[in-house]
């Protein structure tokens, strides 16, 4: 009943339902002859927006620093990374710790690339130009994956491309960190990008549309579940939801031995599976 009420309220608000996930509609940045100018102050606010509803703080501290090493370097790699706030920020937690960590940051989009790299550089941290194919091909391995706010850009081809590409590029660990669909989730961003709606302004940011659309084209815990390949564990956190591959933990267990069996974890099904669902807390800073 709260859900319903829920989403009629989001649907009279935000003028479109969360009840299902938004399939056609593309964001304004994915369109190759989008305002350039426009896209770069998009890529500016990513960096307030990511801070406030990305949760990376948490992943890198639950997640992440536990594998790092202030003695043997870590290799990341981040997938899709736009902008890139999210490398930069994990680049710059890790030297605080005094930790070894070797980041390679990637991105399909030349307008993506081209703004990166236009910032300061960062120590450990290079920016690329490529797919994820494109390493495979070349053999790369990483010990981490990460990704932030791709996956519900993405058609099942694409993902299912994703996460096979994910699997052969990481030794240790995957993380794909994505928005949780919820009319909860709509209504608290439309309220808090009003002072960024664009009304016709000229080269305006598209944080506010397309962050928007993100969350009604973004999966809910359980629809991540039903697409993701046996082995992945679907994480939550509030207004969040992780696609997790733990590559070293799943090549230690054997192969009869189910997720099922942990005891003490709520389990998810992952593609007729069972698939261990972190609690909420798990990626709290």
């Amino acid at each position: 009943m709260l859900n319903r009420s829920l989403d009629s309220l989001a649907q009279a608000v935000v003028g479109h339902s969360l009840a299902d996930r938004e399939l056609e509609a593309e964001e304004i940045m994915d369109d190759p002859d989008c305002d350039l100018e426009g896209l770069r102050r998009t890529y500016q606010q990513f960096v307030v927006v990511n801070r406030l509803v990305s949760g990376w703080r948490g992943v890198y501290v639950h997640r992440l620093r536990p594998l790092l090493s202030a003695e043997r370097t870590t290799t990341l790699l981040d997938i899709g990374s736009g902008g890139g706030d999210v490398p930069r920020a994990l680049a710059g937690w890790a030297a605080r710790d005094g930790l070894r960590l070797e980041i390679t940051a990637i991105d399909p989009d030349d307008r993506a690339t081209a703004y990166a790299t236009s910032l300061p550089p960062v120590p450990h941290l290079r920016f690329r130009q490529c797919f994820s194919s494109d390493l495979v091909r070349e053999g790369a391995r990483f010990d981490i994956v990460t990704s932030n706010h791709v996956l519900h850009h993405l058609g099942p081809q694409q993902l299912d491309g994703l996460l096979a590409d994910s699997t052969d590029l990481a030794r240790r660990l995957v993380v794909h960190d994505d928005i949780a669909r919820s009319p909860l989730a709509a209504l608290g961003y439309w309220v808090g990008t009003l002072p960024l709606h664009r009304r016709g302004r000229p080269h305006a940011s598209f944080v506010r549309d397309d962050g928007l659309l993100s969350i009604r084209r973004s999966y809910t815990p359980d629809e991540l579940a039903a697409v993701l390949p046996a082995g992945w564990t679907v994480g939550r956190a509030p207004f969040r939801v992780l696609a997790v591959l733990d590559v070293a933990q799943n090549a230690e267990t054997p192969p009869e031995a189910s997720a099922a069996a942990v005891r003490g974890e709520s389990t998810t099904s992952v593609r007729g599976e069972t698939a261990v669902t972190t609690p909420d807390g798990a990626d709290r800073a």
